[in-house]
């Protein structure tokens, strides 16, 4: 949903508050790069003042003088130290408060999930540490080292700079892929871990349900997930060996090259060819290895830790809300291209571009008084994607499902459907953008086919519509219609039906529904888990998106994402990814794979925080 890192932004925020510290630290790297800077300069004169010129002494003495700024090197570095400890000691201190302001600010902190998010703490502090160590050392150096070059011999800059920039491009190109790569790599372990813990805690109920080839396929296409992002990022991290190769080993087989037309044409001296040799392979070469190779590994380590830290213990910074609307401002559905008639829902392939779902800054309250049920909550569907919400007790998810369908407004923010605002429509008009289906479904006396057909023209009055027979057959409702005596049998008394019974009628008329936004909430919660996913599945292939109140875990499983709510906002991830970044989502998922039930099968409303 975000372009941008959430790990890199965080620690950006951490390091602009120690800015004067990083400043110091830089002067200090500035004189420990000093020898870098006249090793090759020094060389060249005793070489050729010393040395050649038949005067030892001389040529010891400016070898000696390399020692001398080699010593100050040593004291540049010990007093760099302090200044890296201001930098790095508010970062570890600033992350530890963000976790245990985080843990505090949800009812549901366990003291586990806080001591492994203090373990990434530490970790990010210490790669934190080292890569400002080790990237200013050879930064500077490098940088030191190119200045020497120049005042030593201009000539073979061209020979140094060229292969150098495009090591530099090729760096800058690889260092995304390879970030990317690392992360998902860390997150198909994960995955794997995770379904694998799932699989050996309820052995039982797998054998009991015949699952074991599902089981089975299910670790081996994760195990397989996983070698295959660890393959990708092999061949990615492969390609830093070119940069090495480009920036540190090419000028120097090129110098080399041109050593004859170097002491010819080119105007060097024997000493000053020894001090080019001696700046690209005792600083050039070291300090393109060191940061193609070393520093490329921990900076993906970095950026994972980090990611994990932005994103599991969020502690989002207050958005200004949007301007005051001084009236409401008229919105239309947009009129489809053709009417389909009273009761007809879309066709598989057919109508216009599935609809985009967007939840924008959302702030939702019960009462003036009251607590926040939603406070800056975002969100965008992809067209035609089917998403579950989970969250304990309190969270909204049925707060959401009227707001999605336009039955409660918005505090601040707004909720759309292509840019429709839905509780801006009339009565008619909303029923055709958004269909809501609560748990306790409506029917009331009259013949099946009306309450099907509802809230259309009256079935009565317009011709027998085929699709009427296929949704029933498709959602497994055929065998009960027609038990009641067909489309045409008259209900009398609707009460006398059990509550499934009323759930699949309702879900019929959902399914036949123009609506190209469903929300089901809890609409199958009376259904047995094989009846759920008949109906789940049709409502997935249905054209539109499809929102569940999630009731078993298999309505998580089943989604392309899961929508987590907790403290007012949401974790969108799919179900793996989310088991991942999320404690709260594991415990609700450990809580339904462990009430005894088969896998599948055990409700979420039995989570001692309740599921509404």
């Amino acid at each position: 949903m975000q372009h941008r890192s959430p790990g890199w932004a965080l620690l950006g925020r951490q390091l602009a508050s120690t800015r004067g510290a990083l400043w110091r630290l830089l002067g200090w790297s500035g004189l420990e790069a000093l020898p870098a800077l006249v090793s090759g300069l020094m060389v060249s004169a005793a070489v050729d003042q010393g040395f050649l010129a038949g005067r030892p002494a001389v040529g010891v003495a400016w070898l000696a003088g390399i020692g001398a700024v080699t010593a100050a090197r040593a004291y540049a570095a010990r007093a760099g130290f302090p200044h890296l400890a201001a930098v790095v000691e508010p970062l570890r201190d600033a992350l530890v408060e963000r976790v245990v302001r985080s843990a505090l600010a949800r009812p549901y902190a366990d003291p586990a999930e806080i001591a492994r998010l203090t373990e990434q703490v530490e970790s990010a502090w210490q790669l934190t540490a080292t890569l400002l160590r080790t990237v200013r050392g050879a930064g500077v150096t490098l940088a030191a080292a190119l200045v020497g070059l120049t005042l030593l011999a201009p000539a073979v800059l061209p020979l140094v700079l060229v292969p150098l920039l495009a090591a530099g491009l090729l760096f800058a190109r690889l260092l995304r892929p390879l970030v990317d790569r690392r992360r998902a790599v860390v997150l198909a372990e994960e995955r794997l871990a995770a379904e694998a813990g799932r699989a050996l805690h309820g052995l039982r109920d797998i054998q009991a349900t015949g699952a074991r080839q599902r089981t089975a396929e299910a670790l081996a296409a994760g195990a397989g997930d996983s070698a295959a992002a660890s393959r990708a990022l092999g061949r990615a991290a492969a390609a830093r060996s070119l940069v090495v190769a480009l920036g540190g080993r090419l000028p120097v087989l090129a110098v080399v090259a041109a050593a004859p037309w170097l002491l010819g044409g080119g105007g060097l001296t024997p000493g000053e060819l020894l001090g080019v040799a001696t700046y690209l392979l005792q600083q050039l070469d070291p300090a393109v290895r060191t940061l193609a190779g070393t520093v490329g590994g921990w900076l993906l380590g970095l950026a994972v830790v980090l990611d994990r830290l932005a994103t599991t213990s969020d502690e989002p910074e207050p958005e200004p809300g949007p301007e005051p609307e001084t009236g409401p401002e008229p919105e239309t559905v947009p009129e489809p291209d053709r009417d389909p008639g009273p009761g007809h829902g879309p066709e598989p392939g057919a109508g216009p571009e599935p609809p985009t779902l967007r939840l924008t800054a959302l702030r939702y309250a019960h009462g003036p008084a009251a607590e926040p049920v939603f406070d800056g909550l975002d969100m965008t569907t992809a067209p035609g994607e089917h998403l579950a919400v989970v969250g304990p007790s309190g969270t909204g998810k049925s707060t959401l499902a009227a707001l999605l369908a336009g039955l409660l407004v918005p505090l601040d923010g707004e909720v759309t459907v292509d840019g429709v605002r839905p509780h801006l429509l009339p009565d008619a008009g909303r029923a055709r953008l958004v269909a809501l289906l609560p748990q306790e479904a409506y029917l009331f006396p009259g013949t099946v086919r009306a309450n099907l057909c509802w809230p259309d023209a009256p079935a009565e009055a317009r011709p027998d519509d085929p699709r009427l027979a296929d949704a029933t057959t498709l959602l497994g409702a055929d065998a009960l219609v027609a038990r009641l005596g067909g489309p045409d049998a008259v209900l009398a008394d609707p009460g006398a039906l059990s509550a499934g019974e009323r759930q699949l009628l309702a879900l019929v008329r959902t399914y036949l529904s123009p609506a190209p936004v469903v929300v089901l909430d809890e609409a199958s919660c009376h259904l047995d888990a094989a009846a759920e996913d008949r109906v789940e599945r049709a409502f997935a292939a249905r054209p539109g998106v499809l929102v569940v109140v999630a009731h078993r875990i298999s309505s998580a499983l089943r989604a392309d994402r899961v929508l987590l709510l907790d403290g007012g906002r949401g974790v969108l991830a799919r179900h793996g990814d989310l088991q991942v970044l999320s404690p709260l989502y594991r415990r609700l998922v450990g809580h339904w794979l462990g009430s005894g039930g088969p896998r599948g099968a055990v409700p979420f409303a039995d989570h001692p925080s309740g599921s509404r």
